[in-house]
Order: structure tokens, then C-alpha cells, then sequence
């Protein structure tokens, strides 16, 4: 992915692929000291077009065009996983025309970036209650989920319908069923098993927490994946979020000393 351009457009449209130069990761930067993984909450796109007089649904134009930067970004710069949390279990109350985009957007991002994300080596992933969506949808992002397996560039995960509580339940149900099917004893029940039956099994958990629009609450995002992340708020609307915020936000995460419950020893 480390050929990925940042559109300058708010064009969904416009492709992540075609352009050629690496974005240089600042020097002061600690290559060594980088989260692998990142996750992000977008807030902002109806507040960015509400400022400039346009259609919310403009604003979600816009977000997309930053998360593709973002994606670009971080694979250049060597974080090895981005989850991003693009529609929750939640999101179905707003309107439904603006609903309709959104899953509309969706499918048309995922048809135009596939060959890209193929060619570029990004693994993509969609993680929340998938049959909810659209028929088309989904049979969008089963595609793109197939044709991306095998990549091994950077880990793009999608938080679609995705809702943690809802995660965590499902999760105890399957545990649940297999007790009852004498697979699994209850008392040998461990974080571990619990980990392997959520979305994101097999990805390792977040060490940076990004949220945008200066909201300071978790929306019931990874609640699990979360828990000794660090977090990082800033009152820049998703759609302005650009290559020095994200900076900002590593030098802000590098300066954290990551105890993990402990005490750092000199």
C-alpha cells in the first residue's frame, strides 16, 4: 500500500491507486515505537458540511477521501493495521435517505479501490452484523474480502453495523453453545477464548485510539480490543483530519509511557 496517493478531492470516486511517491514518515518519529495497530473514530462529517452550508451527505464524501490519506498514511509510515468505525449498530435512527447513502457509498468505494487494495497488498476486512446490510452490499464485501485474504500489506478493518455490546454478546453465546455441547468446559474459560470469537480474532489490539471532533466518549467501539489502549482526542472535524494531525497524534502516543497496569522501573 505504500503507493497509495492522499486525494486532495472529496471524490469517493477518485482512486486510491495511480500514484507513485511514498509519503516520508517525520523524522522525528520513532520507527520503533509505533502503534501497530490504530483504530479511529470519525466524528465530524455532518458538523464539516453543516460549516460550510452543505448537505451532510457531503460530509461523509469528504471522510471518505480522509480515510483513504489515512489507510496511505499509515502503511507508509509502518503502522501495520487501521479499524475504522464507519457505520454502528446505531446509525440505523438516522435519516433513512442519509442511511441509504451511506450504504450506497459504501458499495461504490469498495467497486472503484478493489483492484487498488488488491494490487497494493491491503487485507480488508468488514467486522460488525454484515446481513443486516444490502444483498448488493454484502456481495460487494464478500468479494472484497476474498480477493484481499491472502494480501500482506497493511490490515484495513471496517466497522460496519458493528455495535461492541452487541459483539460482546455474541461472543457469550458461543461460548455458551459450546458448553452446552460439552466442548468446552465453563470454568477453563479464558480472555483468550472470549478474543477468538469476536470480529476482530486473529488482529492484535489497538494500541491508539484516535477520535475526532473533540467528543470524549467511546460510542460502543471495541469496547473488549480497547482496554489498554491509548487514546487520543482532538477537535479537528474527521474531513480536515490531514498527514500533520495524524503526526500529532503519534508524537502524543510516543510521549505515553505504556505501563499495562505496572510501574515503570528506571
Amino acid at each position: 500500500m505504500s503507493r497509495l496517493p492522499a486525494p486532495p478531492s472529496t471524490d469517493p470516486g477518485s482512486s486510491l491507486s495511480g500514484g507513485t511517491e511514498v509519503t516520508p514518515r517525520p523524522a522525528d518519529l520513532d520507527p520503533a515505537r509505533l502503534p501497530r495497530h490504530i483504530a479511529v473514530i470519525m466524528d465530524g462529517n455532518g458538523r464539516w458540511a453543516a460549516r460550510r452550508g452543505l448537505p451532510r451527505v457531503m460530509g461523509h464524501r469528504a471522510g471518505v477521501a480522509t480515510l483513504k490519506r489515512m489507510v496511505r498514511l499509515c502503511s507508509d509510515w509502518g503502522v501495520g493495521a487501521l479499524t475504522a468505525y464507519a457505520f454502528s449498530t446505531e446509525n440505523w435512527s438516522r435519516p433513512g435517505e442519509e442511511v441509504n447513502f451511506l450504504m450506497t457509498l459504501f458499495e461504490r468505494v469498495l467497486s472503484s479501490e478493489i483492484d487498488a487494495l488488491v494490487s497494493e497488498g491491503v487485507r480488508i476486512r468488514f467486522l460488525g452484523d454484515l446481513e443486516a446490510l444490502p444483498a448488493s452490499l454484502q456481495k460487494s464485501i464478500d468479494g472484497a474480502t476474498r480477493r484481499t485474504a491472502t494480501n500482506s500489506g497493511i490490515h484495513f478493518n471496517v466497522c460496519t453495523n458493528y455495535g461492541s455490546r452487541r459483539e460482546l454478546v455474541r461472543a457469550a453465546q458461543r461460548l455458551a453453545r459450546r458448553v452446552c455441547n460439552g466442548e468446552l468446559d465453563p470454568e477453563a474459560i479464558s480472555e483468550t477464548d472470549l478474543a477468538a470469537e469476536l470480529h476482530t480474532a486473529g488482529e492484535s489490539d489497538p494500541d491508539l485510539l484516535i477520535r475526532t471532533s473533540g467528543e470524549q466518549r467511546l460510542s460502543n467501539f471495541l469496547l473488549w480490543q480497547l482496554a489498554y489502549a491509548e487514546i487520543h482526542i482532538t477537535d479537528v472535524l474527521w474531513p480536515d483530519f490531514d498527514r500533520a494531525c495524524l503526526a500529532s497524534a503519534l508524537r502524543d502516543y510516543q510521549g505515553r509511557q505504556r505501563r499495562f497496569g505496572g510501574v515503570m522501573t528506571s
